[in-house]
């Protein structure tokens, strides 16, 4: 078999670099490259396309256009599928899967308890604010949302007050920590594409949602001086929440038998574990020379893929195998959290293809040369890119990685790793402004939370845009340190 298979890789490694058949010049390689996003956004928008299905369609369109060698694309698309899937698959799983078993095994109300608690009750929105940072650095934001319903619900009963005063504040820092902390979907995937270091923006962008947690705050104070209208299906659902027992209720399913939900304690423990990780393999590996021999180990015990694995083994330990969950119950819970990704892993696999085709077309650097020649700040384009592709289509991940695709041209030499990082949270602040009807988070917060969609646009809409804008602010601040104004 090695002597049929040694000639074929042989000659995939001599075979010369795909390029387009004619080269096409600047303005028709840019107008190729808007009418593709147009058309993206007209497929997803208008037509409700899947937007993996819509991504490929696009990228496919795109790469004829630009003259790539009909029997090249599709070895452009499988490129783009194995260089992105290949950096971002297993971070996206173990992540749901450790978000997963947090939630199964009543964590995250006891997380809601703890700090409610230590607040006290009149600090109920300070509180659930707290646990919204948290709970959303494992678990992705509509779930997050809809496990802390029952909470949100009880304390508006016992307080009277409509859901969104205190669920808009948690949701608002819950957004922010999807979009731009590893290890959620999107901020990986651009991570992945411009070759970003997810150590150091796990560091730079939590270090940013702290204040921002604080504005989320404020800001939905503001908003919750005026009272809202409360949807009649979500006022039965609040009348009927809010006892005591309900709040502490750990799930149904494996652990339901359990005597009592985990300790807060050990839910941060979880939480903090694989980021701490991180970020010592991180600081190992930026003080140490590559030379040192403790080097090697300490990039090995900052890989995202390690710790995360790591912390998928503790919450095994301490929390399946110390509830007296089965291996079957266990084994159900870890497949139960892949389905819901597939969409989202799909959507990333589509975006890496979009992002080659951009790349060998010629047309990310053509925009770079345009870049350059506007005197556009790189990071302000990245910002408003994405959240204009935010605006228009809804999908954070859609937007973060499509928009890493046509920079990654523009970032491929001259900036450090630091400098990368920032590039990559900047462009995940800006998936995370303007979500309103075409944003499926929209939609959750408005129906869970009883407002109308009038109500939604004057609160939800401003909240995300202003947290994006000012997470951007800061952003800037980052990259001055790291920099980026002598790049």
């Amino acid at each position: 078999m090695n002597h049929l298979l040694n000639p074929l890789i042989q000659r995939a490694a001599d075979a010369p670099a795909i390029k387009p058949a004619v080269e096409l010049g600047t303005p028709l390689l840019l107008t190729i490259a808007a009418v593709g996003i147009a058309i993206l956004l007209v497929m997803i928008i208008r037509f409700k396309i899947q937007a993996f299905v819509a991504l490929l369609t696009v990228s496919i369109l795109v790469a004829v256009a630009a003259t790539i060698p009909l029997q090249d694309i599709f070895t452009v698309v499988s490129g783009g599928v194995g260089s992105t899937m290949g950096k971002v698959a297993i971070l996206i799983a173990l992540g749901a899967i450790l978000g997963r078993m947090i939630e199964v095994s009543g964590g995250v109300q006891s997380l809601a308890d703890h700090f409610t608690r230590k607040l006290g009750a009149r600090r109920v929105a300070v509180a659930l604010t707290a646990v919204g940072f948290l709970v959303a650095i494992p678990v992705f934001f509509e779930v997050g949302i809809i496990v802390l319903v029952p909470i949100v619900y009880a304390f508006a009963k016992i307080a009277k007050v409509h859901p969104v005063k205190f669920g808009l504040p948690m949701a608002g820092i819950m957004l922010a920590i999807h979009v731009a902390v590893p290890p959620h979907p999107g901020i990986v995937a651009g991570a992945g594409v411009l070759g970003a270091d997810i150590g150091l923006i796990a560091l730079i962008s939590l270090l940013i949602c702290v204040p921002l947690g604080f504005l989320s705050y404020w800001v939905a104070s503001i908003m919750n001086r005026k009272d809202y209208e409360l949807l009649p299906a979500v006022k039965t659902q609040v009348e009927e929440f809010g006892s005591k027992s309900l709040v502490k209720v750990g799930h149904d399913g494996p652990g339901a038998a359990a005597i009592a939900p985990p300790r807060p304690g050990l839910i941060i423990f979880l939480i903090a574990a694989p980021i701490v990780q991180i970020l010592l393999g991180t600081v190992g590996t930026l003080i140490l020379p590559k030379s040192h021999p403790l080097y090697g180990l300490a990039a090995f015990v900052g890989n995202p893929f390690l710790a995360l694995l790591v912390a998928v083994a503790l919450s095994f330990f301490l929390l399946a195998v110390r509830r007296g969950w089965s291996f079957k119950e266990t084994g159900e819970i870890f497949e139960g959290s892949l389905p819901p990704i597939a969409s989202i892993l799909m959507v990333v696999a589509a975006g890496g293809v979009f992002g080659n085709v951009l790349q060998v077309s010629g047309i990310g650097g053509a925009l770079s040369k345009t870049l350059d020649t506007l005197g556009v700040p790189l990071l302000l384009l990245g910002f408003i890119i994405s959240l204009a592709l935010r605006a228009a289509q809804g999908s954070a991940t859609v937007a973060i990685v499509t928009t890493t695709g046509l920079l990654s041209a523009a970032v491929s030499g001259g900036y450090s790793p630091a400098q990368i990082a920032v590039i990559v949270i900047a462009i995940g602040f800006g998936a995370l402004g303007l979500s309103h009807v075409t944003d499926a988070g929209f939609w959750v917060v408005v129906r869970y939370y009883g407002l109308t969609v009038s109500d939604g646009l004057k609160t939800w809409t401003v909240l995300t845009t202003i947290l994006g804008v000012a997470g951007f602010l800061l952003t800037f601040v980052a990259w001055i340190l790291v920099g980026g104004l002598g790049a």
